[in-house]
């Protein structure tokens, strides 16, 4: 049977792993259902930065407690903020938890790829063997997955059943004990607050990451003059959209999503551009108004940091359970050309503007 690398050498051993459970295929690794330490830092890492697309665990067959033959299976993916979540959710159970390698990308979005989807999951099935662990033939996935796996090719080829679990892993332990049955509060997906915000840096973290590039080409542009680059109006021109950038990003990265019910429209890209307007009209009307700018600067303030707002909100749209693939990939081409637009006219209007101060005929 293949297993997760980390059973087959005691010194490579992932902290989490407390030992081996013998099974009539083979050792399969036992999991800790406690997180420590190590697992919180992590888990801090992969939601503000490109460290959570590496961080994954080996897929295969572990263990929970001290599963035997009538013991449910429980699959989740590689990502290890997802796997850590199940496996935390489960303390005190007995239970096989069978791992997909979904190349480090949570359930739902996984689903949407098709990398949590019927092909992995039948070859998962088949190389961990686990027909011969357990009596039983009842597989149970995580809801969201439900979009991607065809429950009946599942069975076909495995001769496992299918059955979907409660959309949080917290509701696990109760669904087991209705005889994996969900209620409806299980089968509800609330998309929270909290949930929310706890989403967003994983979306501005990037964005600021090249808002370091663009505050500097913003200064030099503004500061771009017959005799060179001088500092008086890089400073006086290029603070108010060195600002303005950072409150764009905010409004589509932060503001959007913690505002989300509220906002008109159901395109993620309109709400967030809605709330880019808003921002744009609230400094413009305390900062801008009176700083004699002009009609292009003005212009260009409205048309290209909504935009940028816009764009944030609509990255945004692949963290939610709002929209499927299908939604996604429908937005985004209506939208980039959009945003293509918004940016070229902008620099038609900061073309004018150099043109007027400096004085050009």
């Amino acid at each position: 049977m293949a297993q997760p690398e980390c059973c087959q050498s005691e010194k490579n051993r992932e902290p989490w792993i407390t030992g081996a459970l013998d099974t009539p295929s083979g050792e399969i690794p036992i999991v800790s259902t406690t997180l420590d330490k190590k697992d919180r830092m992590g888990r801090l890492r992969a939601r503000v930065s490109g460290f959570r697309m590496r961080y994954t665990v080996k897929p295969g067959l572990y263990a929970a407690g001290r599963p035997n033959a009538d013991s449910p299976i429980l699959v989740s993916t590689n990502y290890k903020l997802s796997f850590d979540i199940l496996r935390s959710s489960i303390e005190g159970l007995d239970a096989y938890l069978l791992v997909l390698d979904t190349k480090g990308i949570n359930v739902w979005c996984a689903a949407g790829k098709g990398t949590f989807g019927t092909e992995e999951l039948v070859s998962r099935i088949r190389s961990t063997n686990l027909e011969r662990i357990v009596r039983h033939r009842r597989i149970v996935l995580p809801q969201l997955g439900a979009p991607g796996v065809r429950a009946h090719v599942v069975r076909k080829e495995t001769r496992f059943r299918v059955s979907y679990g409660p959309v949080y892993a917290r509701d696990i332990p109760k669904y087991l004990e209705n005889g994996f049955r969900a209620t409806d509060a299980m089968r509800t997906v609330r998309f929270t607050l909290k949930e929310r915000f706890v989403l967003t840096p994983m979306e501005i973290v990037p964005g600021y990451k090249k808002y370091l590039v663009y505050c500097a080409a913003v200064f030099v542009l503004f500061g771009l003059q017959p005799e060179g680059i001088l500092f008086r109006p890089a400073l006086t021109g290029g603070l108010h959209f060195v600002f303005l950038g950072a409150l764009g990003i905010l409004a589509g990265g932060v503001l959007t999503p913690l505002l989300l019910p509220v906002l008109p429209f159901r395109s993620f890209s309109l709400k967030g551009l809605v709330t880019g307007l808003i921002v744009c009209a609230v400094y413009w009307a305390l900062l801008l108004r009176g700083a004699g700018m002009g009609i292009h600067i003005t212009a260009m303030v409205f048309l290209l940091f909504p935009a940028l707002s816009s764009y944030f909100a609509l990255n945004f749209t692949g963290s939610t359970p709002f929209t499927g693939m299908s939604g996604v990939k429908k937005e985004v081409k209506a939208a980039v050309p959009v945003y293509i637009v918004s940016a070229s006219v902008s620099l038609v209007l900061f073309t004018l503007y150099k043109i007027e101060t400096w004085g050009i005929p």
